[in-house]
């Protein structure tokens, strides 16, 4: 009857000499979905490998190649593998732990101490063997939430490089874009140095008849000047585009030659809505990983908490110990023992109570950096549906004045070489047709790069099923080690 008490009061003591936690509550709350003014349709379905729409199989095999060689996603993935095996190695605390510990030295025992005759005073070898065996019994889930916190981590890690895929095969695409317009504004630049030593020549055919002076002659080699430059600096941008997405796909100036005009459809369709989807946030990896980033904060303080009870692991051992080789594994050399190890804050200065606190605020932190990953991705979304609302606008009247100045350059030309206008009228009606087919330049493929980043706003061809890029998907799998 005594022992019946005696252990019930042991436990109960053991639970109030624990040093109390701290009654710290979150201050950060998360956005919930019906706050955002989300619409009421998905959105469309984006097919994997989405980029071959545009119709490039140079741009396909670039951006195959990126996927593969890409050094930002390969520290992504990299990553990635750590929290995993960070996850593995606190699963593996969770499980009982055995190691095998053996010890021989020569010793000189002395006289006077527990060693009797014969073996004090004398010079023997002692020997151990022990097989150790240790269980932390999880009584109050602290292990469990370290477990957890992982977990979450390692997803967040997994859905980390997903973003990461996604983000680098959009700015990929849109570079590719971006090495269009410069060979379109090349190609501006060498038909505009065309058109002022066309200009010349006329000039100087005038001359020659009378009708103009030598003075339009030099102006017009100062334009042919001019036009060169602009046709030096068309050249560089283009080049640069071409160092950038070799650098993209890991490669350095080697691949710079092997790198062709682009044969991209523009006006390529890419699936988009015409309004903010109703499930936006399911689809991002970014806020996916926000999200879990929350969850593993919220085990990370769960396991702040439980620090405060005891922490009771249990022991045993079995092996050999003895004074001389001869007798090391005998019988009578066997040793065993079995018993709990209870470890018990009482007084630690307020570390455990810190501990929690800053759990907490590292959970308040992923709360508030999720909320910021929501707001910026229906922002990103809205901007890219009112950029390509007002782009389509733009391109209809761009039309127009493209039309508009090609018929006021004919004119000029016309009256000029018929001695109606002087070089002047000509060459402002050059000037206003390049500033229209640059700008034509600008905005059609500002429509296909705001195609791609609506795109890369919805989550692109993100599989939530399937976070992980399929050549370490089996890392994220939630096995035991």
């Amino acid at each position: 009857m005594k022992r019946a008490f005696f252990f019930p009061a042991v436990a109960s003591l053991l639970l109030t000499a624990c040093v109390s936690s701290p009654s710290t509550t979150p201050r950060e709350t998360e956005i919930k979905p019906a706050q955002l003014g989300l619409g009421t349709m998905p959105a469309p379905a984006i097919p994997q490998g989405w980029w071959t729409g545009f119709g490039d199989p140079q741009l396909d095999g670039l951006i195959a190649k990126m996927l593969s060689d890409n050094p930002t996603l390969a520290g992504a993935l990299a990553r990635m593998r750590s929290a995993q095996s960070q996850l593995s190695s606190a699963r593996a605390d969770s499980y009982p732990q055995l190691t095998l510990d053996g010890q021989e030295q020569r010793e000189r025992f002395s006289k006077s101490f527990i060693i009797p005759p014969p073996y004090g005073g004398k010079t023997e070898w002692m020997g151990t063997l022990e097989a150790n065996l240790s269980w932390n019994i999880d009584f109050w889930g602290r292990q469990s939430a370290i477990i957890a916190k992982a977990r979450s981590g390692a997803k967040a890690a997994a859905l980390d490089a997903a973003a990461a895929r996604l983000a680098l095969s959009g700015t990929f695409a849109q570079a590719y874009v971006g090495l269009v317009r410069a060979y379109i504004l090349s190609d501006i630049a060498a038909d505009t140095l065309k058109q002022r030593e066309h200009v010349l020549a006329l000039t100087n055919s005038l001359v020659k008849s009378g009708l103009e002076n030598v003075s339009s002659q030099d102006e017009a080699k100062a334009l042919i000047a001019q036009a060169q430059e602009n046709l030096t600096q068309a050249n560089a941008a283009r080049e640069i585009f071409v160092h950038q997405i070799a650098a993209f796909t890991g490669q350095g100036a080697e691949a710079y030659a092997t790198i062709a005009r682009p044969q991209i459809n523009l006006d390529a369709v890419l699936p988009q809505p015409d309004s903010l989807p109703a499930d936006l946030l399911a689809r991002r990896p970014d806020v996916m990983a926000a999200q879990e980033r929350v969850s593993a904060a919220m085990s990370g303080r769960e396991a702040a908490h439980a620090a405060f009870y005891p922490n009771i692991n249990l022991a045993t051992f079995a092996g050999f110990q003895a004074i001389g080789l001869a007798s090391m594994f005998t019988g009578n050399a066997l040793t065993y023992g079995i018993g709990p190890a209870i470890h018990l804050p009482i007084f630690d200065a307020g570390k455990l109570r810190a501990e929690y606190a800053g759990a907490t605020a590292d959970l308040d932190e992923a709360v508030a950096d999720y909320n910021a990953t929501v707001l910026a991705a229906v922002r990103q979304t809205a901007d890219a549906l009112t950029q390509i609302q007002a782009t389509q606008k733009e391109r209809g009247e761009q039309n127009a004045a493209i039309a508009s100045a090609m018929r006021s350059l004919k004119l000029a030309e016309t009256r000029y070489r018929t001695g109606l206008s002087n070089e002047l009228e000509v060459l402002i009606a050059q000037t206003i047709l390049l500033q229209a087919e640059q700008q034509q330049a600008s905005i059609e493929t500002d429509a296909a790069t705001q195609r791609v980043t609506l795109l890369l706003a919805l989550g692109g061809d993100f599989d939530p099923a399937h976070p992980a890029p399929k050549q370490i998907r089996s890392a994220t799998q939630d096995s035991a080690p």
